[in-house]
């Protein structure tokens, strides 16, 4: 035989706010485990509770006057009653979706509280002029790159786009671009402000270069010379601030001014640390190169010396 036990409830008054009548719940591994001998008593809500309210509803149920004068027509949407109730009876948009039959973005917009107050005023301009937001997530995702990017979100040049996916993409590529340009001028400015320290710390070696007649190496002189060499090779050499390290000296081996490698010399050992290519790759070249700067230790070796 089957039966039931009650474990809450949830009540709410004419202007949506909550209370939460149950048994007590236990300690344990499990979400769902009470205290069924425990009184039901005003409780505080917690995930074991809403856990159990997300469950299916039971088809045969009355519903008060307020809540129909309002919109809701014995229908949930999939959305769990203990969200689409209060919001119902306290939040004004919540029965204009519903009244509207927009029951799938009522439910986007009640599962992201956060997009529903930011994009309603775009939302409202986009439905005024009779746009079909097919996919709601998809727009709500374009509107903020569209305010990320300073552009009029209360304009339907703006928020109803023939193309909403293509529209997308193209927001996303110049939000990509602007980041990325952010980026280098943050870099920029932290190099300005390490360049001091990196000066005091290496002009020691500036000039410093050598040959084997096809490759050259040369001593990166300055901290915006670090980030370019980051940049075109694709490493860390700027990101991980090797120009701040005390024992750490950076290298560039290039061929008729081409990079090909960057090198890292540990200044305490005048060992080659390192050695990488684009992408952190070694290259044809990586045995030339390091060899080329083991025969060379005793000039870095002279530049230490002549300011000890």
């Amino acid at each position: 035989s089957s039966y039931t036990l009650e474990i809450g409830q949830y009540w709410w008054n004419a202007q949506g706010r909550q209370s939460v009548i149950a048994v007590q719940r236990t300690l344990g591994r499990y979400i769902d485990t009470f205290s069924f001998c425990s009184p039901m008593a005003v409780r505080n809500d917690n995930e074991a509770y809403r856990h159990i309210s997300y469950s299916p509803i039971y088809p045969k149920f009355k519903v008060m006057d307020t809540l129909r004068r309002n919109g809701f027509e014995d229908d949930f949407h999939g959305i769990a009653p203990t969200i689409l109730i209060p919001a119902i009876l306290s939040d004004s948009r919540a029965e204009t979706l519903l009244k509207a039959g927009r029951a799938e973005h009522l439910k986007y917009f009640l599962y992201n509280s956060r997009t529903f107050d930011t994009c309603w005023q775009s939302y409202k301009v986009a439905t005024r002029n009779g746009y079909d937001i097919e996919d709601i997530s998809i727009w709500c995702d374009y509107v903020d790159m569209l305010r990320r990017l300073g552009k009029d979100t209360h304009s339907p040049k703006y928020v109803c786009p023939t193309d909403l996916y293509r529209e997308h993409d193209r927001r996303q590529n110049e939000l990509r671009k602007q980041r990325e340009k952010e980026e280098i001028e943050r870099k920029r400015r932290k190099a300005m402000e390490d360049e001091e320290r990196f000066q005091e710390l290496k002009s020691k070696f500036f000039g410093l270069c050598f040959t084997n007649g096809t490759i050259q190496v040369h001593v990166l002189e300055s901290v915006q010379e670090h980030l370019e060499e980051g940049v075109a090779m694709h490493h860390c050499v700027f990101d991980s601030a090797y120009y701040l390290k005390e024992n750490s000296l950076i290298l560039s081996a290039t061929i008729e001014g081409k990079r090909i490698e960057t090198i890292e010399v540990n200044l305490d050992t005048l060992k080659v640390v390192q050695s990488r290519g684009v992408c952190n790759q070694n290259t044809e070249y990586h045995d030339q190169i390091v060899s080329l700067v083991n025969a060379n230790r005793k000039l870095i070796r002279q530049r230490m010396r002549a300011t000890a």
